[in-house]
């Protein structure tokens, strides 16, 4: 094992950290007191290749962007290729070949209604952008009223203050209350039963009450389809979208799907609502849009809502971003679409599925980690477990011990607070997926041991 970055020139990154970087999602005076930083220099397939030469398998997915893997050598020489082109240009009044194409065989691989695209940056974008979109197209056809949204208990939907508003993970929400737009978010399907027992129908009511009494004044409902990820990678049964989308027909509701993170394969087909056999109004694409090598986003609109910006300048979707269809990302988009077109990568999920869903319920039934594994759940590539501890939720911090039990052992696996699981990329060579669960499975049973 030989270091990929020199002592010194460790020390001078880790410096530079401590004193200029902020960091998402950390406590930010314990992480520079104590700074035990994982300094990658490198990443390939489903490794982080670390400064000092050892390899962490990811886990996560690098939050669920890295769905190819790292450094996909296609998708590396797609961007070389397009940047010998053409980096950037605005999109405003101008076509280019990347951007073009990109929408297209995105379209296609939509159902035939889903076939207006418009380009943004990341998943909070994608969002803000679909619930622009439902806003502005019932003022100008005549229902001005509808403004408000619906979400579910457990949402996450992005870090703007508009997908914040549409978020139901409290402590993400908490601080922005003041300023967030009115949601209104109902019980979520899974309940507190996050293998998802059938007994969704209650939730559903929910919803249904509200939509029947306050439709006049209601936009849109904002999904995540089957698996609320940041709430704790929760299940919900496909009967429940169904049924949602139903209801958003019958009452002119703006059925808007973020698959963000299910999308792409990660549950077995290529787009979650396809589980539902429906079709939504508007689908939000991101994260494997561009299988994590550029910040990238869609949201995917039917042609009749296009229609209610015809008009003139005024009625347009007066909206955009300085890197929308930027040809750099585009052009990786298409070739990520090509590779699925090309390579097993959904119909490969089974087979994954398998091996993930076989390692958490020896966790759930082991006489060891049984003490600490309250419930599992697997479901795709994913695959979750509840640990028990005297607090749950994002802040609990039970799920960090097994993070840094993995970390020894050589994988990287971020917890959902109280939540261990994995999500690794949907092309994982099944040896190292082997090796991934294996070491999970040990770092559970450390914990259960000492606590």
């Amino acid at each position: 094992m030989s270091a990929l970055l020199d002592d010194a020139r460790v020390k001078e990154i880790l410096a530079a950290d401590r004193a200029h970087v902020w960091h998402p999602y950390t406590p930010m005076d314990e992480w520079r007191e104590t700074h035990d930083a994982i300094v990658v220099a490198g990443a390939l397939g489903p490794h982080l290749l670390l400064a000092d030469g050892r390899r962490l398998l990811d886990g996560n997915g690098s939050w669920w962007v890295s769905t190819l893997g790292h450094n996909h050598p296609r998708l590396i020489a797609a961007l070389e290729k397009q940047a010998r082109k053409l980096c950037h240009v605005s999109l405003a009044g101008v076509v280019h070949e990347a951007a073009a194409l990109c929408a297209r065989e995105l379209a296609a691989v939509m159902p035939p209604s889903l076939d207006q695209v418009f380009f943004s940056d990341d998943g909070s974008t994608a969002i803000e952008a679909a619930v622009k979109m439902a806003v502005q197209a019932h003022h100008q056809t005549g229902k001005p009223k509808k403004t408000r949204f619906v979400a579910l208990d457990g949402a996450f939907h992005g870090e703007t203050i508009g997908a914040t508003s549409l978020g139901g993970v409290e402590v993400f929400r908490r601080p922005f209350g003041g300023v967030v737009f009115d949601c209104v978010h109902v019980p979520s399907p899974a309940g507190d039963d996050v293998a998802c027992a059938p007994a969704w129908g209650e939730a559903f009511d929910a919803i249904a009450e509200l939509i029947e009494r306050e439709h006049e004044t209601l936009a849109g409902v904002v999904l995540e389809p089957i698996v609320q990820g940041a709430s704790g990678m929760r299940v919900y049964a496909p009967a429940y979208l169904r049924a949602v989308r139903d209801l958003c027909t019958k009452y002119d509701v703006t059925m808007i799907v973020d698959e963000v993170f299910t999308g792409y394969g990660r549950l077995g087909v290529m787009w979650a609502f396809e589980l539902a056999e429906i079709v939504p109004d508007i689908v939000c694409v991101a994260k494997g849009f561009t299988g994590g090598v550029l910040p990238m986003a869609a949201t995917v609109a039917c042609r009749s809502l296009l229609e209610a910006f015809s008009g003139g300048r005024s009625r347009s979707f007066l909206y955009g971003h300085s890197f929308c269809g930027n040809p750099l990302g585009a052009a990786i988009a298409r070739e990520v679409l090509a590779i699925y077109r090309e390579e097993p990568i959904v119909a490969g999920v089974a087979e994954r599925h398998a091996l993930i869903e076989a390692a958490f319920a020896r966790l759930r039934d082991g006489a060891i980690t049984s003490r600490l594994v309250r419930d599992v759940r697997a479901i795709g590539s994913i695959g979750a477990a509840d640990l028990r501890d005297s607090t749950s939720g994002y802040t609990a911090g039970i799920g960090w011990r097994v993070f840094q039990e993995a970390r020894t052992r050589g994988a990287y696996l971020r917890p959902l607070g109280n939540v261990v699981y994995v999500a690794p990329a949907l092309n994982i060579p099944l040896d190292d997926l082997r090796t991934l669960l294996g070491i999970l499975e040990e770092s559970v049973e450390a914990v259960a041991r000492a606590v």
